[in-house]
């Protein structure tokens, strides 16, 4: 299925959950002032050699949304809201008005609970960076912690990072399951670059993650 777009466009979001095809739409604000981080159409860091990863604990129970996310090194630390689905079918981002605010794919995985999870940010605003402006710098290893309604705080570590170009992109190597006994994470925004003619960027920043630990 083809994106579709707005006239003033930032984010393109393209999501694979609960076994639906959801080609998202360039839904933030728009690249303005600021540029967001440009790395091609390629495949970005992956997991490099010499990289020790924790291994995984078990899935927390669900039923306990996501109310925060920070990722330390990156220094995001952000609010999180519950997203659904718009009229066309894809996850509806944070409003315009909410450009530092994480949205959370409510339908689908709790964060921490068995299966992926979706976390979605803008990465930039017709004046400024976004949320999520920096989210390709992430590097397998770090930390991700989400904190959690009742109280949890779950503590992912990254093992992928991503950048997936639009064309030819496949849903289900992206954000179906690494491992369907884990509980795993997907962060995005847009990256690649912006393409003004068509008012879309030309790929996805993917950062995967999974569990590692809870407090």
């Amino acid at each position: 299925m083809a994106a579709s777009s707005r006239p003033v466009t930032g984010v393109a979001w393209a999501v694979l959950l609960l076994g639906l095809w959801l080609w998202g739409r360039e839904d933030a604000l728009g690249p303005g002032g600021s540029s967001a981080p440009t790395h091609g159409d390629i495949a970005a860091v992956g997991r490099p050699l010499g990289v020790d990863l924790p291994p995984s604990r078990a899935p927390l129970p669900g039923g306990a949304s996501p109310r925060r996310v920070e990722i330390p090194a990156l220094g995001i630390d952000a609010p999180v809201v519950p997203r659904g689905l718009d009229a066309d079918g894809a996850v509806d981002p944070p409003p315009y008005e909410m450009p530092q605010t994480v949205g959370w794919y409510g339908p689908g995985t709790t964060p921490g609970a068995a299966g992926p999870a979706l976390l979605v940010g803008h990465v930039d605003t017709e004046t400024r960076p976004a949320v999520f402006y920096g989210l390709s710098s992430a590097r397998p290893g770090e930390t991700v912690r989400v904190t959690r309604t009742d109280g949890s705080v779950a503590v992912f570590t990254v093992d992928d990072v991503r950048v997936v170009p639009r064309d030819g992109f496949d849903p289900r190597a992206v954000y179906g399951p690494r491992d369907p006994a884990r509980a795993e994470l997907r962060l995005i925004t847009c990256g690649g670059t912006f393409d003004r003619a068509s008012g879309l960027y030309t790929a996805n920043v993917v950062v995967s993650a999974y569990l590692t630990s809870t407090e």
